[in-house]
């Protein structure tokens, strides 16, 4: 069945691509505008051999994975502290819930006045996109923990670290793993965007240039490799997520 859905896939994607040639090649469509594939992957190619993509790509992931694991090490234990202690979660909720609704992008103007354009400004960015949300969702997830179930391990005799670790987090990891899974998401696209409006380097400053240029080529060549990332994360937290959920129900 994943082979037959896999061909099916390749199909769709190649007969999109010919299309799209055969369209740009019998002028219906502006090449200008609409360079066909075979441009777009030459000049993907030329990019690759200069190294300036790999760099531009390399800048990107690195800010991401490293905002990600800066929100996440703030998030998951302050997380667990708001949904398990009840003092904590009246004193740090009502702050959450104010500054939660801000968009993402909307720190960036501030973040740039308080440390400049400086190498750490998109890993603060990054790590506050990730902190808010994925810090509610750890503490809703513990919060729905049945109360019943903690109770029957103490009643076993089980100490609270035994608690934690074989009912609290079983019990609420798949909605975390979902909820961190969606902001990674969130954060990569934050990112973009801000290497577009801000950051000279990385792949939304390469798209940035392209665009000051007239370039389409690169400007696409990037939308496609930011499609594919996209979709090699979401796979790979997929997995990640089922494997450890898994390991996590055996404990």
């Amino acid at each position: 069945m994943k082979l037959n859905h896999l061909k099916w896939s390749l199909v769709s994607i190649l007969s999109f691509f010919l299309i799209w040639e055969i369209l740009v090649r019998s002028n219906l469509f502006p090449p200008f505008f609409f360079p066909p594939p075979s441009k777009v992957f030459a000049v993907g190619y030329d990019l690759l051999n200069s190294g300036i993509l790999l760099k531009s790509v390399g800048l990107s992931l690195l800010r991401v994975f490293a905002g990600i694991l800066l929100g996440l090490a703030l998030a998951i234990p302050m997380g667990f502290l708001m949904g398990r202690v009840e003092v904590f979660d009246k004193i740090f909720s009502p702050i959450i819930s104010l500054l939660f609704p801000i968009p993402g992008i909307a720190w960036l103007p501030l973040l740039i006045i308080w440390i400049g354009l400086r190498p750490t400004l998109p890993i603060l960015l990054i790590s506050i996109v990730v902190f808010f949300p994925v810090l509610l969702n750890i503490a809703i997830g513990v919060k729905g923990v049945e109360k019943e179930a903690i109770l029957a391990a103490r009643t076993l005799g089980s100490s609270e670290i035994r608690i934690l670790l074989t009912v609290i987090i079983p019990l609420s990891l798949p909605s975390i793993l979902t909820g961190i899974r969606i902001e990674v998401a969130m954060a990569w696209r934050v990112l973009v965007a801000a290497e577009m409006i801000a950051i000279p380097t990385g792949i939304g400053a390469l798209m940035s240039r392209s665009e000051s240029l007239l370039q389409i080529e690169p400007m696409m060549v990037c939308l496609g490799l930011l499609s594919l990332i996209g979709l090699f994360m979401d796979f790979s937290l997929r997995s990640f997520e089922k494997r450890l959920t898994e390991k996590w129900r055996t404990v």
